[in-house]
């Protein structure tokens, strides 16, 4: 919900010049575009109104470091740099409702122990305001009735469990709320600080929700079963602070939009699909009331809730093509901040005004791809052998399909780009991995395979205990598809994904060890039993969760399962070419994740190139390691499944990049690297 913090207690759990001519379609193939235009930083993004609508932030580059930037509404070319990150680039930002002060997040290294910063745009200071190691700070609440302070919650007392914590903006100090000692996953505050709710995990994986009741105790509200869980939580109160906001999916598929009368336990229906979770609300500012929701099966689909906003809703969609979000909205709601997503162009970033019913736009998101011709990404349903809806996107290489029927003119390589998660999932949109892999020549798959998320509790369910196994078995339903479409050529098909689909590419080699060219693996886990052992403290409070969806490691039979459905115990059917990058300070898929496969290979003399990166976490979040790792990629895609590449530069050692093992199975590497005095083992 927009300001207003929404509250999840499910975290993400594992939540990243040469040519083969015999691969290439008919069609004279586009230009080579350089990685760094889909992988350098945006020009400018994350725009922001402040609460009076007199400035504008966003997040631009300083020295190829983002940072925010702030400049009058009237003139945003005047904006200058109010931040100064010089090392991992600051992702995360929003107004206090000062006007004069912002606050940023930021950790180190990417151990996802996010630290709160602020900033005085006046004094031209940054505080950091939770300047604790080995602590994770969480905004819990901010509220225009007190712009000077904000809620924050922080594990700095017990490193499982959040507490509370009022913070004064101006001076730093912090006053403690709430002490969790009851193991609540986490709370719902309202705009006058206080806390009304908390949530708890149950032993079946399930939650119950408690209401805050006189003398500081709590009461049972609501309790949800493990079916339901994922698809049903509070999600903010109205301004009255009777009635609460909730998911819910109790009694139908998918969740829904609910106002639950907290005395009377009245519930309203308020919007549904019968397709798709409810996932994205408009709020507005002050009222707090939900505006507008929207669904996404394949494209998104927004519903109107308040006729207020009817004519706004109307006059957007005429701006520009794509699907627009309202990015920001000031305290009078005036004026807003809207974002246009293209599948085949950058982000159009407009302020508009509610009066006039006229939108300004201000800039992309990153200018050299506005002349470039890009590839449509097409939304795909295909279906699993046992029947369910797998929302998928296809892209192609746009000189390949002569007849615009999303088909190639004969079958291409193909790359299937697995989503984390697993509980995420893959959407329409500009997507730089789908297209920096259809200029090289390659078509490119996203599946949403069971266990995603918004298509209803049933699709999540059917997950359940199906690690490596039927959520597999949807991934190579998907291949089969391409292959009877003509779209992949079946000889030619790599798999490839960050988190989950890391571990996906794993299980894709060691299961179907015939099926995949190659793999590769990005942060993935190798072992589900050490995965959930190691898994970061403030993740204790789901561990319910976890064992009820994957497998519980706390038992025999449990462990059983979790072995068998680990791509560390089936190493020896590794026959299959495999690329894995590791960040060494990852908090949810430890670097031990990979160095285990890695061991286990190279002790079987089986080939593997290991990259790893001692400045990053779950993800490459740094430009030049993220580069880095897309230039070894792509020379060792180009080596198995053939396809174009840019080749490998000295550029890739103003990385961090290191290779403990297999330097010499991609092709140029080891030289590169030896060139420029680079860390080759």
């Amino acid at each position: 919900m927009q300001r207003r913090k929404r509250i999840s207690f499910i975290a993400s759990a594992l939540t990243l010049a040469g040519a083969a001519p015999s691969a290439m379609a008919q069609g004279t193939p586009s230009p080579l575009i350089p990685r760094e235009v889909f992988f350098g930083n945006p020009d400018k993004a994350g725009v922001q109104l402040s609460p009076d609508g007199k400035q504008i932030a966003f997040l631009a580059p300083v020295n190829d470091v983002l940072n925010v930037w702030v400049g009058p509404i009237a003139d945003p070319s005047k904006a200058k740099p109010v931040t100064d990150d010089k090392v991992r680039g600051i992702r995360n930002y929003f107004w206090a409702y000062t006007n004069g002060h912002l606050l940023y997040t930021q950790d180190k290294g990417g151990d996802e122990n996010w630290r709160l910063y602020c900033v005085d745009l006046a004094a031209g200071t940054t505080k950091d305001l939770t300047p604790f190691d080995k602590v994770q700070a969480r905004v819990q609440e901010v509220s225009h009735k007190t712009p000077n302070e904000i809620l924050v919650a922080l594990n700095n007392r017990n490193p499982q469990l959040h507490d509370i914590h009022r913070v004064n903006l101006l001076t730093g100090q912090m006053t403690l709320v709430e002490q969790n000692d009851e193991g609540y996953a986490g709370y719902l505050t309202d705009d006058d600080y206080h806390i009304r709710f908390a949530v708890k995990m149950t032993p079946d994986g399930g939650s119950e929700i408690f209401k805050a009741a006189d003398g500081g105790t709590w009461i049972s509200f609501t309790k949800i079963t493990a079916d339901d869980n994922m698809t049903t939580n509070p999600v903010g109160l109205d301004k009255s602070g009777r009635n609460l906001y909730m998911l819910d999916s109790r009694g139908r598929n998918t969740a829904a939009l609910t106002l639950l009368n907290i005395e009377t336990s009245d519930s309203k229906m308020l919007a549904e699909d019968p397709k798709a979770d409810i996932t994205d609300f408009v709020v507005h500012p002050t009222e707090y009331n939900v505006q507008a929701v929207g669904a996404t099966f394949d494209r998104r689909k927004w519903q109107i809730l308040d006729p207020a906003i009817k004519d706004d809703f109307a006059a957007l969609a005429k701006v520009a093509d794509g699907e627009f979000n309202i990015t920001s909205r000031t305290l009078d709601d005036g004026t807003w901040t809207v974002a246009y997503v293209m599948d085949n162009g950058p982000v159009r970033y407009y302020t508009y005004d509610r009066k006039t019913k006229k939108a300004n736009f201000l800039f992309t998101n990153k200018k050299d791809l506005e002349a470039l011709k890009l590839a449509r990404m097409h939304p795909t349903v295909i279906k699993s052998r046992d029947g369910l809806d797998l929302v998928s996107y296809l892209t192609l290489p746009e000189w390949t399909d002569s007849d615009g029927d999303a088909r190639p003119d004969k079958p291409l390589p193909l790359v299937l780009f697995v989503h984390g998660g697993p509980w995420a999932r893959d959407q329409w949109g500009l997507n730089p991995y789908h297209q920096w892999l259809s200029n090289r020549g390659y078509a490119v798959l996203s599946v949403n395979y069971r266990g995603s998320t918004g298509f209803g509790k049933n699709f999540i369910n059917a997950a359940n205990m199906q690690w490596s196994r039927k959520m597999h078995d949807d991934l190579i339903d998907a291949v089969n598809w391409t292959i009877e479409q003509k779209v992949a050529d079946k000889n030619k098909v790599a798999i490839m994904g960050g988190s989950y689909g890391g571990y996906a590419t794993l299980v894709g080699l060691t299961f179907t060890p015939d099926t995949f060219a190659c793999g590769v693996d990005i942060v993935g886990p190798s072992s589900l039993q050490t995965l959930l052992e190691s898994i970061p403290p403030y993740w204790a409070p789901m561990v319910d969760m976890f064992t009820t969806r994957v497998g519980d490691h706390r038992t025999e039979e449990g462990r059983k399962l979790l072995a068998d459905c680990s791509p560390l115990t089936h190493v020896d059917k590794i026959s299959r070419p495999l690329l894995i990058g590791q960040g060494a300070n990852d908090p949810r898929v430890k670097q031990a994740e990979s160095d285990q496969i890695v061991a286990a290979m190279k002790k079987k003399n089986i080939p593997v190139t290991y990259c790893l990166f001692p400045d990053e976490g779950h993800g490459f979040a740094r430009p030049v390691n993220r580069m880095a790792f897309n230039a070894v990629t792509e020379a060792f895609l180009s080596e198995h499944i053939g396809g174009r590449f840019e080749p490998i530069s000295e550029n890739i050692n103003d990385s961090t990049l290191q290779v403990p093992e297999g330097a010499d199975g991609v092709k140029g590497l080891r030289t590169v690297l030896k060139a420029s005095g680079g860390p080759d083992t």
